[in-house]
């Protein structure tokens, strides 16, 4: 079985509009968190290459580029999957993103899977040291806090 975590939210705009925000505005609208930092140098500016096998990829400030994981998902307006490793990740240590795009009258639910985190043991700066359920559920709140700040970059309450 693998540690994961899953929110949704709905968003009052169209599929398409938000898997394009999702995608090609996530510098604009993610939030970063000192706790789950991707490198020790960042935060940095987030960017996808579209299409499968595209780079998920976080630039610092000095111009390093991190690729944070690639595009093993891209099926807009509907799926978006990526591979996600932090910097401090030893080999076979990685986790999944997993993301759909569903009409649901004029909105659009966005439901968010990341899973893959028994792949990183608890000792691991990566989890702090918190048991899985804390980690789980405080990696959860970030996700639900980046997708509510998504859905105010589309102007929806």
């Amino acid at each position: 079985m693998t540690s994961s975590v899953m929110v949704a939210l709905r968003i009052a705009a169209p599929p398409q509009r938000v898997f394009d925000a999702f995608t090609q505005e996530i510098a604009l609208w993610w939030t970063p968190n000192g706790v789950f930092a991707f490198t020790p140098r960042g935060p940095g500016r987030l960017a996808f290459e579209p299409g499968v096998g595209g780079r998920f990829t976080e630039t610092l400030d000095n111009g390093h580029v991190f690729e944070i994981g690639r595009i093993t998902a891209w099926s807009p307006p509907a799926h978006l999957a990526f591979s996600w490793r932090q910097a401090t990740f030893a080999e076979g240590q990685m986790t999944h993103v997993d993301v759909r795009f569903e009409p649901v009258g004029d909105e659009t639910r966005v439901t968010l899977e990341h899973r893959g985190w028994d792949t990183v043991p608890a000792e691991h700066v990566a989890r702090h040291g918190f048991p899985d359920g804390v980690f789980l559920t405080r990696h959860g709140e970030w996700w639900r806090a980046l997708l509510a700040a998504l859905r105010g970059r589309l102007g929806a309450p």
